[in-house]
């Protein structure tokens, strides 16, 4: 696969990681006991966003680096999963 590939996929376990760990380790004001007024109760009191996003950076970064070590290494084919159908039939080679 390409560069550009392995970014795109990056980009997708980025985004898709970030939902996962946003709620980590934080506390709403409900939780707290601390409501402010005019405030939502399930707000957080500190989000931890630069945290969150380093987390997601790491973590994607081993996911895809695992994932590009498979690909390139032969571990991982396309030949291993099951198809539906046969691609080639679809496509009409065949």
């Amino acid at each position: 696969m390409s560069l550009t590939t392995y970014i795109a996929i990056y980009f997708i376990v980025w985004w898709t990681a970030i939902f996962a760990v946003l709620p980590f380790g934080v506390r709403s004001q409900h939780e707290d006991g601390a409501v402010e007024d005019g405030t939502e109760p399930g707000a957080p009191i500190r989000p931890r966003l630069v945290r969150a996003a380093i987390i997601t950076t790491i973590l994607a970064a081993i996911l895809v680096g695992t994932f590009a070590w498979a690909v390139e290494g032969g571990h991982l084919t396309l030949d291993m999963f099951p198809m539906p159908f046969d691609i080639d039939k679809a496509a009409g080679a065949g």
